[in-house]
């Protein structure tokens, strides 16, 4: 599939204005709930041509055209910025498929190369707006990992709408955690709270300074989370990555974590009190039992199991 943009200014050639109006009339069950067109079974080029003209005329706004082997399979429309200030993200503003070549997966590669363009200019997140009653739409979007971060009605029409946004791009960061491994097997882990994640139950560790190596930081985070000075971190026991969002940032990170043996005791007060606001809501040691059977996320996943494959 390519993208190709609908040529800038001036009337829409009579081929293309031919493709597209046969592409809107296919669309007829989200035209009747849209209320775009007087009588979504008799779209005509003309009201095509407006459409289209009405699409492209905020500034920065841009239509492309999805083809596929030749074919107009699909068009996006995108705005590089919403009117409202406060919005700094582009929005998709139309997604429309061929509905003859519905199920094919061309909607999602075409939404796949808008992300793409995007995220080439430099843009570090996305927008679009789902109409009540769209539950195709919006079960289509949640696919494509778009979330939902308001609810409000459209500036044109005032039609009641879900907001969705998609992080395009991440800020990379390298962490390093310790699992600290108790005799009778037990592993330290606190719960926390994060805005995009929500809570989980993690190692303690965090982001790796600058000149430090990932077992370096280990220690150091170790120390500063639960005031443990005397452990030191042993083999390393895996590394994965994972997104969250720390600071308001959307974040990448790739961590390295390691196994410590140390005895079950709690973590020093100040050490917890200084983290509180980083989102550490609670601690605990989970014996290998408790692991394996709990449905609470768990980072890193499959935690349970990596210990015990260690242990064997």
């Amino acid at each position: 599939m390519i993208l190709e943009p609908v040529p800038a200014g001036g009337a829409l050639p009579a081929p293309l204005l031919a493709e597209l109006t046969a592409l809107y009339a296919s669309q007829r069950a989200f035209h009747t709930l849209s209320g775009e067109f007087p009588d979504p079974a008799d779209i005509r080029p003309e009201q095509v041509a407006d459409a289209v003209a009405a699409e492209l005329a905020p500034p920065g706004t841009e239509m492309l055209l999805a083809r596929a082997d030749g074919r107009l399979v699909a068009v996006v429309s995108t705005l590089a910025r919403h009117p409202d200030p406060a919005d700094p993200d582009p929005w998709i503003g139309l997604l429309m498929v061929d509905a003859a070549q519905q199920g094919r997966g061309f909607g999602r590669r075409a939404a796949e190369l808008t992300e793409e363009r995007l995220r080439g200019a430099g843009h570090r997140a996305v927008r679009l707006a789902v109409l009540d009653g769209n539950s195709a739409g919006l079960a289509f979007w949640r696919t494509l990992g778009y979330e939902t971060v308001d609810h409000r009605r459209d500036r044109e029409l005032g039609r009641p709408c879900a907001v969705l946004r998609k992080v395009l791009l991440r800020t990379p960061r390298r962490a390093a955690r310790t699992a600290v491994v108790a005799p009778d097997g037990a592993v330290f882990l606190f719960r926390q709270e994060n805005v995009e994640t929500g809570p989980h139950w993690a190692l303690p560790g965090g982001g790796i300074e600058p000149g430090e190596s990932p077992q370096e930081g280990a220690v150091r985070e170790l120390a500063e989370e639960t005031g443990w000075t005397d452990l030191e971190p042993g083999p390393l026991l895996c590394t994965w990555e994972h997104d969250f969002t720390r600071a308001g940032v959307p974040v990448r990170q790739h961590e390295h974590v390691y196994v410590a043996r140390g005895p079950r005791r709690e973590p020093t007060a100040p050490a917890l009190t200084t983290h509180r606001a980083e989102g550490i809501l609670d601690w605990r040691w989970w014996t290998p039992a408790e692991l394996a059977g709990t449905a609470e996320p768990v980072w890193p996943p499959g935690l349970g199991t990596l210990l015990a494959e260690r242990a064997g």
